[in-house]
């Protein structure tokens, strides 16, 4: 019997963008949105990794497409998201992921890294952001998911340009949710607690930080990449049509507890 509810979640003929979509987090949610029914454009600097997402999302059935662009390159980012668009047939779908960190005592942060982190996480993430809501202005609306950080809301030491980069990515979303929802189109935000990848692998490497931040968290656990697959869902769908602006914390009550 036909569910309609069940419906609200399919992205069956949805056509989606995921910048760094390479490994880790991004790698994840594009395979887990081409799983529920969307096209994928896969976006990021690793030609190698991409070719690696798109081979597993095809493996499954899917479909995939690979571009190579560095988001902080604005006008090389408006050409990828431009042909993304192109071999999609139009987009419905954004998925801001690519991101970056660098673990600095604040006094010891240069210009440089500040720049890379600033530039990777928030502007990179604002220029995809808007050249996707051009094409999905046109179209009748979509769905846009900023991929923040517990850093967005609390402050980590050694993590200030990295905090300051998410939290403005939350300022973003809601900005943005505000200005746009006239077209249609929806902005929301995922914050991932903590889960273990190749950006994250440095502090996954001390055990006993493992078992103090385990302690932390209600859950007990650190997250699955597959944990973070249902919230970003949801923020795509027609399951989240009256939603935007919000964010949803997916770390194990870690929030809830501090």
């Amino acid at each position: 019997m036909f569910d309609p509810v069940v419906a609200d979640f399919s992205l069956a003929g949805r056509r989606a963008v995921v910048t760094g979509a390479s490994r880790g987090i991004g790698r994840a949610l594009a395979e887990g949105l081409a799983r529920f029914g969307a096209r994928v454009a896969l976006l990021a600097r690793n030609a190698d990794g991409l070719a690696e997402t798109r081979n597993a999302i095809e493996a499954a059935g899917g479909r995939a497409f690979v571009h190579v662009a560095d988001v902080r390159d604005v006008a090389g980012l408006r050409r990828a998201m431009a042909k993304a668009a192109a071999d999609l047939g139009g987009l419905d779908i954004l998925v801001n992921n690519a991101g970056t960190e660098r673990i600095r005592p604040s006094l010891e942060v240069s210009e440089e890294i500040w720049d890379r982190i600033l530039d990777t996480n928030l502007k990179g993430a604002f220029f995809a952001a808007q050249a996707a809501a051009r094409v999905m202005r046109q179209g009748g609306g979509g769905a846009i998911v900023n991929i923040c950080s517990l850093t967005s809301a609390v402050g980590v030491p050694g993590a200030a340009p990295y905090g300051a980069s998410k939290s403005g990515l939350l300022g973003m979303t809601r900005a943005l949710a505000a200005e746009w929802a006239s077209f249609g189109i929806r902005v929301n935000a995922v914050g991932p607690g903590y889960f273990r990848t190749e950006l994250t692998e440095v502090f996954y490497r001390d055990p006993a930080w493992q078992e103090a931040m385990r302690a932390r968290i209600p859950a007990g656990r650190f997250g699955a990449l597959e944990d973070l697959v249902g919230a970003t869902l949801f923020f795509c769908s027609d399951a989240s049509r009256y939603v935007t602006g919000q964010i949803l914390y997916v770390d194990g009550g870690y929030m809830a507890s501090i």
